[in-house]
């Protein structure tokens, strides 16, 4: 009997040691559990930490594209700007030139009239009358002047885009229309750096040569001989080279053109 008590205390004592290590686990794999949330929510924070930061990089990225896109513009306007002014510039210029002009014709008043008693005019006199009546050259309207202007200018746009091939041909076009512009010495002139800048250096030379024949008083003469000295030099003839910057130096010898061939004749002879 009392051994049977006492197996039944022990099944109890173990019963209610059981019941204690089950709580205790349990509450064990709660904290652990508990401990785990945690964690998740402080990695879930570093995350959203992590794509918020990356966003602010994202935006910071794209406004440096804006600024910096901006800031092209900027100079593009700038560039804009500067080549507006210098055509008005050249516009203003052509009309002063065109109203001097037009006062100079003015201020030679009408021709004296013939007084009553004078014999009338013989043929051969009327004749000679007539012709230089016809052969006077008449002055250019304002609207020409202007489309002049504009195709000289598109010529030039042209040359600064690096499409030389076409500001060959737009030059050339100017020279057809306008050959006795004022500015056909320069057209000419930037014919031959255009070839020169395609390396056809026989057309090149060709045009400088015209510039210096048909424009021999031209600023533009002087700077002509400049290329024409810088193509010799290109294509192996440093005597021919040298020849013609003393040529400018000697023909020339104020003009900035002078002034650089005196600095490369001094390169040459090294």
């Amino acid at each position: 009997m009392a051994v049977a008590f006492a197996a039944a205390a022990g099944n109890a004592a173990a019963g209610l040691f059981d019941d204690d290590e089950a709580r205790r686990r349990i509450e064990m794999l709660k904290q652990e559990l508990s401990q785990q949330g945690r964690d998740n929510e402080v990695r879930i924070a570093r995350l959203e930490e992590l794509i918020r930061n990356i966003g602010v990089v994202e935006l910071v990225r794209q406004l440096d594209q804006q600024n910096a896109e901006l800031a092209r513009l900027r100079g593009q306007l700038e560039v804009i700007a500067n080549e507006n002014q210098q055509i008005q510039k050249r516009q203003r210029d052509f009309y002063l030139d065109l109203d001097s002009r037009l006062k100079s014709l003015e201020g030679g008043g009408k021709p004296p009239a013939t007084s009553d008693a004078a014999p009338a005019s013989s043929g051969a006199s009327g004749a000679a009358n007539a012709t230089v009546a016809t052969t006077q050259p008449r002055t250019p309207s304002r609207e020409e002047q202007a489309n002049e202007l504009k195709k000289y200018d598109l010529a030039s746009n042209l040359f600064r885009r690096n499409d030389f091939a076409s500001a060959i041909e737009a030059f050339r076009a100017f020279l057809k229309d306008y050959p006795q512009s004022q500015l056909a010495s320069n057209a000419q002139y930037w014919i031959g750096i255009s070839y020169a800048n395609l390396k056809d250096y026989r057309n090149a030379l060709a045009a400088q040569e015209q510039v210096v024949l048909k424009h021999p008083q031209s600023p533009k003469a002087p700077d002509a001989l400049l290329a024409i000295a810088a193509i010799h030099a290109e294509q192996g003839d440093p005597g021919s080279a040298r020849n013609t910057l003393e040529d400018i130096i000697a023909r020339f010898p104020s003009s900035d053109a002078a002034s650089k061939a005196r600095t490369r004749l001094t390169t040459l002879r090294r």
